[in-house]
């Protein structure tokens, strides 16, 4: 079985989420570490447009967004599960709004002038700057709450989560699902990456507690790698034959055609390939680099658009 290569940085929020799954599941995995900002040649190199972190890399099979990633590391280990047997679609469903709405809302306040100027305290004015305007083009056509409607929304929301932990250790019940993974993720910013902003979380101390309970999951068995290794890995590898999954045509684009797939909102920048695969949850395209030959690009149907290239 292929390895688990997972291209992230430390303070990414949603690389977090992924990092405490893979604890969760105790499983192995290589560690490349890739810029926080553009350019991330690498990154291109293997997804040939997406840039959001982080992304998954299974020999020549290159997962985007962590919706499918989580998907993609319940079939590599079923158990223990990320889906509650009988409340599949609830955790789906809450998973969504809490890396959406939830992250924008504790964005907006983590990143507010006070907490910008507390994360950047100490560093150059120019990393501040760079940081900020990429984050402002991937940001391009969105809508996001200022500083103080995040805060006010941020806090409400702690305190609905707080409710959902009343009399129960997780947001579902007595063990962890993939809505804790997702819910964790922005309130660990708060809470580790910019820690000056951590006050918000007093008021919910039972929030605090099941944080401590997401963070005693761990990383799994880490190692580190190079993003030289994992291109190599995924130009010695050919992509995984794909499943017989029943073609679902949405968009009157047959597979075979050439196509593009971008995010909906949020670094939208765009890759482009041959439609191979589009199931009930996922799409699939085949793309090639000079540097890695032939890769398998997936993406969630949920939350990106698929184009057919016209001549």
């Amino acid at each position: 079985m292929s390895d688990l290569i997972f291209h992230h940085y430390p303070s990414s929020p949603f690389s977090e989420k992924v990092r405490l799954v893979l604890g969760y599941k105790q499983l192995a995995w290589k560690s490349v570490l890739i810029p926080r900002i553009m350019p991330k040649p690498d990154v291109l190199t293997l997804t040939g447009g997406y840039r959001r972190t982080p992304i998954l890399q299974v020999g020549a099979d290159i997962y985007c967004d962590t919706a499918l990633i989580c998907d993609v590391l319940e079939d590599r280990q079923p158990e223990p599960p990320l889906f509650p047997l009988h409340n599949k679609g609830l955790a789906r469903v809450l998973a969504q709004w809490a890396d959406g709405t939830l992250f924008w809302a504790a964005m907006g306040y983590n990143l507010s002038p006070a907490g910008a100027a507390a994360m950047f305290m100490g560093r150059p004015p120019e990393e501040a700057k760079a940081f900020a305007a990429d984050r402002g083009a991937m940001r391009e056509g969105m809508t996001t709450p200022r500083a103080g409607d995040a805060t006010a929304a941020y806090k409400s929301y702690l305190r609905r989560l707080a409710n959902m932990l009343d009399g129960q250790d997780f947001l579902l019940g007595e063990r962890p699902c993939v809505a804790d993974f997702a819910a964790y993720h922005p309130l660990w910013f708060s809470r580790v990456v910019n820690p000056a902003m951590a006050g918000v979380l007093d008021a919910t101390p039972n929030v605090i507690e099941w944080m401590d309970r997401m963070h005693a999951l761990g990383h799994g068995q880490m190692e580190k790698f190079s993003a030289a290794d994992a291109i190599g890995v995924a130009a010695a590898a050919e992509p995984a034959p794909l499943s017989e999954a029943v073609f679902q045509d949405e968009h009157d684009i047959a597979l075979g055609s050439r196509v593009t797939i971008s995010a909906e909102t949020f670094g939208t920048e765009a890759t482009e390939g041959v439609l191979r695969a589009a199931t009930r949850t996922r799409y699939t395209l085949e793309r090639t680099d000079d540097r890695v030959g032939t890769v398998h690009v997936h993406f969630p149907r949920i939350g990106f658009v698929l184009k057919e290239v016209r001549n």
